[in-house]
């Protein structure tokens, strides 16, 4: 059975109107909420970037059953991986043991501003599997001292701790990846539909006699009554997704990505997020990552402006619709 997400998109949106769209996605049925976490937007025009993690103590505290996760947290170089332990067992415990720990490696947008430079592809993910030894050590509850290539700790130990341990969930893009990630962590993350990738995950997960993992994908959407104006603000505000994640992931600034993007036409936007009212074709364009065998799907509802409405009146129909064709 497939569970449906709501995505808290903070590039689009400010913090107080997200809580509340965190309450309207509960009660509209979504099954679970991820949000992103960025100081920068993808493009000027988004306009927003809150801080992710008291966005998300403010919702564990305004829902009350819906799951929470980052999608996703970069532990290397904004952040620290000790603190990212420490803010993770706090959520759990805010949430009730609601919360998965989404991790990855992080994109040059968000991460320069600490002013320590950008790595290449491999240092990073050497990087992020050291970030996730520590963090995984300390939410288990002992107290470390570290020593490693990239990161040192010194007595750390955290006090507070939910009464199940965190998830933790890696986003991977392909095959070596996988090899170092599967068995480190409980979930997978991916934003392509590539039934590969979710086979070699379950295969080195079974290879290590670990349990079967959550296959987390996330999707754009953008219903709006008319077709033509859905396509236009999907254009205006996510054209950036054209470069793909291999160019998303060095590009340092939303101006890079105005730049970047300055060619992508409103046609191509169209061909690649489901717009307009019809909701069978918005769930159309969810089967790529069923059949791919993807077990949770979290939608990106493409504006602020129009949250309100797909949360009040859109969503449990297109939730129903959903439920009913794949499960």
């Amino acid at each position: 059975m497939t569970r449906y997400g709501y995505t808290l998109m903070t590039e689009q949106s400010g913090p107080r109107e997200l809580v509340r769209y965190a309450v309207g996605a509960e009660t509209a049925g979504f099954d679970f909420e991820v949000s992103s976490d960025h100081f920068y937007p993808w493009l000027e025009s988004m306009g927003h970037s809150p801080y992710a993690w008291a966005l998300l103590g403010a919702v564990a505290q305004a829902t009350e059953k819906v799951e929470l996760m980052t999608y996703v947290t970069c532990p290397t170089m904004r952040y620290r991986p000790a603190v990212v332990a420490q803010k993770a067992a706090t959520l759990g415990l805010l949430s009730d043991n609601r919360f998965t720990l989404g991790l990855g490696s992080g994109e040059n947008l968000n991460e320069h501003v600490v002013g320590e430079g950008w790595p290449v592809a491999a240092v990073r993910q050497d990087m992020l599997t050291e970030a996730i030894e520590i963090i995984t050590k300390l939410l288990e509850g002992g107290q470390i001292t570290w020593a490693g290539e990239y990161f040192r700790i010194d007595s750390a130990k955290l006090w507070d701790l939910p009464d199940e341990s965190v998830r933790l969930a890696a986003a991977v893009s392909g095959q070596g990846s996988i090899a170092r990630f599967a068995p480190l962590v409980d979930d997978f993350i991916a934003v392509e539909p590539k039934a590969d990738l979710v086979e070699n995950w379950a295969d080195v997960r079974s290879r290590n006699d670990l349990p079967e993992s959550r296959v987390i994908g996330q999707l754009p959407i953008c219903w709006g009554r008319d077709r033509q104006a859905a396509i236009n603000r999907a254009h205006e505000l996510f054209r950036w997704f054209g470069g793909g994640w291999y160019v998303n992931a060095d590009l340092p600034t939303p101006a890079a990505f105005e730049h970047a993007s300055q060619f992508v036409r409103p046609e191509d936007v169209a061909a690649a997020i489901a717009c307009g009212p019809d909701l069978d074709e918005l769930a159309e364009s969810l089967n790529p990552f069923v059949e791919a065998g993807f077990t949770d799907l979290a939608l990106v509802q493409v504006g602020d402006e129009s949250q309100s409405e797909f949360l009040d009146q859109i969503a449990p129909e297109l939730l129903k619709i959903l439920r009913r064709r794949y499960g």
